[in-house]
């Protein structure tokens, strides 16, 4: 427990604004996807079981024994409300990315890059390493394997500018030249790229992650770095300190139970009726705090009987709807985290846009040891959070 000091007033913490896609955008996303899989169905080229099987196919982690589960599928990013700048060479390339706590890498696509957009729609800013006099060449190759293919290139080093004055020097990150494998929702999205957040353990081939090379280069003046998704406005993701004015109360560190992912231990969850509570062997039940997934996600009997709870119904996806009208009557979901009830209220866990409440929690069933949960953005939206690296902690506070 730490009290709200003014940390953000070191030299050394600077800020990033965060820009927020509309629920509309991530709603309409939604209902695409239920009409292309209804589609398929109705023409035959998948059965009801395909469409349900992928829909609970674990997405997006990787590494720690992960590879094997499923990558990184980008319908994950894509649906990723929050993004920011982040600039590369010298002179300066600017580029969208999502800060991601749920990965580890930096990658932008480069000059020439395949199924990296077009002139017409989902344009990308693309790195030139000729433009750029601080650019070192690297012989490493990168490759992901995402659900729809790979996505390919090599690593290069140069530096990388977070915000103004913080620069991290000879940062290793990864040119993509083939981005096929991500899809169409890579090449309409307004994203150019990914900055991971995780811990070098996860990053592909042991690369030092963007900010733990600040804190080596003395660059931050403290380990740690803090997000405020603002709702229905801009947020802001602070290096080297966290800022007061956008929470109430004293922030709550909880310990990390794994410093791969920012994983933690809960104590349970409830709504109504519904109740979680720790596992068979009495272990905590286990949770990543990710800025890189919308949505929060759980084990599929568990997001199956918690929407039932709350009146929410299943769709061809996995996903699950409410009756907006009914909004109102929805109970606050709890986590209990080291003792501390987070609460998110009913009407909070609710996406809305034309007309369509989506339920902004998702069934995902992830083998070990792979977290239970994700607490997403729609968590993150409601309490303050500082990642401290070097103590592997969590800090939770009311957003305000």
């Amino acid at each position: 427990m730490v009290s709200a000091t003014a940390v953000l007033s070191s030299s050394a913490a600077t800020t990033v604004s965060l820009q927020k896609r509309s629920d509309e955008e991530l709603v309409l996303g939604f209902l695409h996807r239920e009409r292309e899989a209804l589609l398929a169905v109705n023409e035959g080229r998948l059965t009801w079981e395909q469409v349900q099987a992928a829909a609970a196919t674990p997405r997006k982690l990787r590494g720690n024994g992960l590879q094997e589960t499923a990558s990184e599928v980008i319908n994950d990013y894509a649906n990723a409300q929050y993004y920011g700048s982040v600039s590369i060479g010298n002179p300066a390339q600017s580029f969208q990315v999502i800060f991601d706590t749920g990965s580890s890498n930096l990658w932008v696509p480069k000059v020439g890059c395949s199924h990296c957009g077009n002139p017409f729609f989902g344009k990308k800013h693309k790195y030139n390493h000729e433009s750029s006099s601080s650019y070192g060449q690297d012989d490493g190759s990168f490759d992901i394997m995402y659900g729809s293919g790979s996505v390919s290139g090599f690593f290069s080093l140069d530096d990388v500018t977070l915000s103004d004055g913080l620069v991290i020097s000879g940062q290793r990150f990864a040119e993509v030249q083939d981005a096929g494998g991500l899809g169409l929702a890579y090449a309409l999205g307004k994203f150019d790229g990914i900055l991971g957040l995780g811990f070098t353990s996860i990053s592909i081939d042991n690369t030092p992650t963007v900010f733990e090379n600040a804190i080596s280069q003395n660059v931050v003046d403290q380990p740690i770095f803090s997000f405020y998704l603002g709702d229905n406005q801009p947020g802001e993701l602070t290096f080297g300190g966290f800022n007061p004015a956008h929470f109430t109360g004293e922030l709550q560190y909880v310990k990390l139970s794994s410093a791969t992912y920012w994983e933690i231990g809960m104590d349970g969850v409830s709504a109504g009726s519904y109740h979680a509570d720790p596992n068979a062997d009495g272990s905590p039940i286990t949770a990543i705090v990710d800025s890189g997934t919308s949505l929060i996600t759980g084990p599929r009997k568990e997001i199956s009987a918690l929407a039932s709870t709350v009146g929410a119904k299943s769709t061809i996806t996995g996903q699950f709807t409410i009756d907006c009208v009914k909004l109102d009557d929805m109970p606050d979901i709890v986590f209990l985290i080291n003792g501390q009830e987070y609460v998110i209220p009913g009407k909070d866990a609710v996406i809305q846009a034309q007309g369509t409440c989506l339920f902004a929690f998702m069934g995902m069933d992830f083998p070990k040891p792979g977290p239970q949960w994700i607490l997403g953005d729609v968590f993150m939206r409601k309490y303050y959070t500082v990642f401290n690296y070097a103590d592997e902690t969590i800090g939770f506070a009311l957003s305000v």
